[in-house]
């Protein structure tokens, strides 16, 4: 068994899920407390990855970086960023297809605390980020673990960004989603059940300790 798909899957959920937990926070933050008009538009935003066929997303973000894209010339040539068929590529995507995933059971949390926590918190002369980071987020860690676990269960199970914007290259971009569909398709059952064993005893055992964890968050969360 080649264990490459694997590892460069939990590089890929890793990376991800760091670079969407201090992405997440600013934005759970603005979505939980703003009273602006445009709150509509950007929840809507947020959670198009959850309803959209994550084909048309990689579609389009296939479209965008493509060769003969300006944007993606310009990427290129700047800061030496080639987002199609690489690895680099597959962060990018995943971010945006795991972003809900990290956005919600924060924006949920936040939105759960009363709020004399935040209103004391300024009466004695801390700034919005203190409060946020010194006072609000002590106080949802079920919250912010949930979002971490969800992204990175999720990334481990994509299929149909990482395969239109990546592809299927060794050691490059070929993750364990991908290494399943090229198994079954070289009629190689053998090789996709253990690919796929793997992945479901993984996920299921970081599903099961959150869920202990928290005592049920999850479940009252998506409720």
């Amino acid at each position: 068994m080649d264990w490459g798909p694997i590892i460069l899957t939990f590089r890929l959920a890793l990376i991800t899920t760091f670079i969407l937990f201090f992405l997440a926070i600013p934005i759970a933050y603005w979505l939980s407390f703003t009273k602006s008009k445009l709150k509509p538009i950007i929840e809507t935003l947020v959670s198009m990855p959850l309803v959209l066929p994550p084909t048309v997303l990689g579609f389009y973000l296939l479209i965008a970086f493509s060769p003969s894209n300006q944007f993606a010339l310009w990427l290129n040539e700047h800061f030496g960023l080639k987002l199609i068929f690489s690895f680099e590529g597959l962060v990018f995507a995943s971010i945006i297809y795991s972003f809900p995933f990290m956005v919600h059971p924060i924006q949920a949390g936040l939105s759960k605390l009363p709020t004399y926590l935040s209103e004391a918190s300024i009466v004695l002369g801390k700034s919005k980020k203190e409060t946020l980071f010194r006072v609000l987020l002590p106080n949802i860690k079920p919250a912010l673990l949930t979002g971490i676990v969800l992204s990175f269960a999720h990334t481990i199970g994509e299929f149909g960004v990482v395969l239109m914007i990546g592809g299927s290259i060794p050691n490059e971009t070929r993750v364990a989603s991908i290494a399943i569909y090229d198994e079954v398709e070289a009629m190689n059952y053998t090789g996709a059940n253990q690919y796929s064993l793997i992945l479901f005893a993984i996920t299921f055992a970081v599903l099961l300790l959150v869920y202990t964890i928290n005592g049920g968050y999850l479940k009252r969360f998506w409720r």
